[in-house]
Formats: C-alpha cells, structure tokens, sequence
C-alpha cells in the first residue's frame, strides 16, 4: 500500500492489482435486459436481427453439410480435406459469419448460444425467442437445400452429414461429450463478449 500512500494511485497505470488503490471499476456492466420487450416487435431492426440469423444459420449448415458429405463419400480421404479441412470449414465459417452479423444480431448463429444469453438476461424473451426461431428454420432450409442438390439416395446414405456415436461408446457417452462441447462454445462466447476484456488488467492473464 506504500503506492496509495505516497499518491502513486493517481496514475491509473501504476494501481496495484488487487489493492485500494483500484478505487473505481475501468468497465461497466450493461443493464440486465428487460424480460419481455414487446417495443421490440415494432421496430425493423429486430426483425433485421433475426433475417441476419437465420441467414448466416442457413450459410453455415449448407457449407458444413456439405464439407462432410464430400468427406464421407470419399474412399480416399487423400482426395478431400480431411479432418481438418472439416475442422477449418466449421471455424472459418464461424468466424466468417460472426463478423458478418455482429453488429445485426450479435452473430449467435446457435440456439445455445442464444439460451445462454437469455438466461444471463443479456437479451429478453422476446428476442431470444425469435432468434432461435430463425436459427431453426435457417438450419432446416440449409440442410434441405443440401438434400436438395446431393439428391434424397446419396444424403440418406451419408446420413446427411450427421454425428454419430462411434462403436464401444454409449449414447450417454454422446451426449456428455455434447454438453461438454455446448459449455466451451457459450462459456467461450461469454468470455469473448464480457465488458471485463476491456479493463485495463484483462490481459494479464495471458501474459
């Protein structure tokens, strides 16, 4: 506390971490989100929002789909992109649409994600709702126009581009994995979006 003391804390660069000299927060947390909103349903860019959702759903389940499908019909994974043009296809996409709709709807483009934020009352009901709406029918309307253009025989034998649960793992098994995996994505997207990140000691850790 010697700092404090000798007037050290009157440069925001030289407060201590974790001491009182840090007087005041460097951020500010937003307001909680009301839980119905119906001014929302009068205004375009709420519906813009959810048109941004559903687009960038379709997108990002046309181009998946049929990245895997193209894997899976190969004999030869030499001849495709393998795993990890799979893996590359999901996180460009994901990074590509993000930054396309962002500024729309907040780039959720997954129910989950929007679940999450709903329940941290980051958005109503209202618009949590109609996001996941949207997010729905885009997925539906993107795999439909894969069946549409492989053809009904050769998406039912490659499952559609489908997971499923490998032999000597249950079910359970399966679905513990996919929770794991829906915690990472929403707990990543909590942590991207959190108002913290843009304090002055955010970096810390990774340094």
């Amino acid at each position: 506390e010697e700092d404090v003391r000798l007037g050290a804390n009157k440069f925001s660069e030289r407060q201590p971490i974790g001491t009182s000299a840090q007087t005041d927060k460097d951020y500010k947390e937003p307001p909680a989100a009301p839980l119905f909103e119906p001014g929302e349903l009068k205004s375009w860019s709420f519906y813009r929002a959810g048109i941004a959702e559903f687009v960038a759903t379709f997108l990002f389940l046309y181009i998946t789909v049929l990245t895997v499908m193209g894997v899976s019909q190969s004999k030869t994974k030499c001849a495709t992109v393998g795993i990890q043009g799979i893996a590359w296809a999901f996180g460009g996409m994901i990074f590509a649409l993000v930054y396309c709709t962002a500024g729309i709807s907040g780039g959720h483009i997954n129910p989950a994600v929007t679940f999450g934020l709903f329940l941290a009352r980051k958005l109503s009901l209202t618009r949590a709702l109609f996001y996941m709406i949207m997010q729905c029918l885009g997925a539906i309307c993107g795999a439909g126009v894969v069946k549409g253009f492989q053809g009904d025989n050769r998406y039912e034998m490659l499952g559609g581009g489908a997971n499923v649960v490998n032999h000597g793992y249950t079910k359970g098994d399966g679905l513990g994995a996919e929770i794991i995996g829906t915690f990472v994505l929403v707990y990543t997207v909590f942590s991207a979006t959190d108002a913290k990140r843009n304090a002055r000691d955010s970096h810390v850790p990774v340094c």
